[in-house]
């Protein structure tokens, strides 16, 4: 299967042939003559072909989310339960159209009373923690007094199948805290799987013509070991994991994920009443922000390489104040206007640092030295023996404070503070420290 990216059309005077036709014809001819050319193109493009992508000359395996390792393991217990049929593989098309076939095995079945199948999460190539965890799903039929009970629960219900209603059981975590698209109370279940699971237990109830009460209870047991090593404690979702996945599919090393992720803390954060940002990179600007300018940062936000971005969610959502404090190694790149640090997006901080030291009077030889190291430490040495530290990480901090005021058009009071791992504090931002008083005094 290719995702078509792009549509161009072929001028002639006859015909017009949009170019994504002639790809899927000359694949198919490709792949009956044995060559593969072609196909390797497209993948290093980007260009998905079977369950693959082709990201920085690396090839990678797509995975599944949890969501849809909960849809095929209820799909399967409602089939064993309602049509009796004893499934040993489910097919799933997820949203994003990738079809998905897993095997599934039934760990209980009573006739006529429930049934309960799992099936095993495989994260592909991500970094996942919960990839090859046991995802489980039991659907049961409900006698009146139990349909009374479900009804006074937390579980989530859907108008447009009045007879189905969906719980999360053990390992999957809970809404303590107001702010999550969730009701406190009920299970860490997101609208995406939810949507999935309904829909694919209708179908199963409607083949059967069932009508009657069907509850659906999603368990991941591994949930409430894995929990500590997710954002769900910091989300206030206790005892277990989510239940994730709007397209049905992991994508390798996936940068929407972890956007999504900031994304959705910062909104939680926002609903609960917060108007200010304490934000760092990582750990580094945690232990700074900490041990040396006296924050609590139980509350701060980890960006990790996207500022650009958190600086955007910031602002759309309407916050009112935020605080930057970060590594020069990292944040330097934002005097150049790079607003995602990750090395492989852009790197510069020589060039940066170059130009600066250059323009604050060091010389060509001086600039020379800065060219040739290999970590900013180093270039500080430099800078600091040839009596220059100062006025470069004035003008460092100049230039970040010129592209983050563009970048947040003025709707939000900001500052950013600059440190080394052996210098300390190297810099900051005009209103940086007020900022920093008043953080204090809250």
């Amino acid at each position: 299967m290719i995702t078509r990216q792009n549509t161009r059309n072929v001028s002639h005077p006859f015909i017009a042939i949009p170019m994504w036709l002639l790809y899927t014809i000359y694949i198919y001819a490709c792949t009956i003559c044995g060559q593969k050319s072609l196909l390797i193109t497209l993948e290093k493009r980007g260009v998905r072909v079977d369950n693959f992508v082709f990201k920085n000359q690396q090839k990678l395996r797509y995975g599944i989310t949890t969501g849809t390792c909960a849809v095929i393991a209820a799909t399967a217990a409602a089939k064993r339960l309602l049509l009796d049929i004893d499934s040993g593989t489910i097919s799933y098309m997820t949203p994003k159209k990738i079809s998905i076939e897993r095997t599934v095995v039934c760990e209980e079945y009573e006739s006529g009373s429930y049934a309960m199948y799992k099936t095993q999460k495989d994260s592909g190539d991500d970094p996942d923690v919960t990839d090859g965890v046991f995802v489980y799903a039991k659907v049961e039929m409900l006698s009146k007094k139990q349909l009374t009970e479900v009804q006074n629960s937390f579980c989530f219900e859907d108008m447009s199948y009045p007879n189905l209603f969906l719980d999360g059981g053990e390992g999957i975590g809970r809404i303590t805290m107001d702010g999550m698209e969730q009701r406190v109370g009920q299970a860490a279940i997101n609208s995406g799987p939810r949507a999935m699971i309904f829909e694919a237990v209708a179908e199963i109830c409607a083949l059967a013509k069932y009508d009657k009460p069907v509850k659906i209870t999603i368990m991941i047991p591994d949930g409430v070991y894995l929990a500590s090593k997710t954002f769900n404690p910091k989300l206030g979702i206790k005892g277990g994991i989510s239940v994730l996945g709007t397209s049905g599919i992991v994508e390798p090393m996936s940068e929407k994920a972890i956007i999504d992720t900031i994304d959705l803390e910062i909104r939680m954060r926002y609903n609960r009443g917060e108007r200010r940002l304490l934000v760092t990179p990582g750990n580094y600007g945690q232990g700074y922000a900490k041990h040396l300018l006296g924050l609590d940062v139980s509350n701060s936000l980890k960006c990790s390489n996207f500022i650009g971005e958190t600086l955007d969610l910031a602002v759309s959502y309407g916050y009112e104040k935020l605080l930057l404090i970060g590594n020069l190694g990292k944040l330097v790149k934002l005097a150049a206007g790079i607003m995602n640090t990750h090395s492989r997006v852009a790197d510069g901080r020589m060039e940066i640092l170059a130009v600066h030291t250059m323009l604050a009077g060091g010389g060509t030889t001086v600039g020379e030295q800065i060219m040739a190291c290999v970590n900013t430490e180093q270039v500080l040495d430099i800078l600091e023996q040839n009596q220059l530290l100062d006025a470069v990480m004035k003008r460092i901090c100049a230039q970040i404070e010129i592209y983050i005021r563009r970048r947040v058009g003025g709707q939000l009071r900001f500052g950013v503070i600059l440190f080394s791992e052996s210098k300390g504090l190297l810099g900051e931002t005009v209103g940086s420290f007020d900022l920093l008083a008043e953080w204090k005094e809250e």
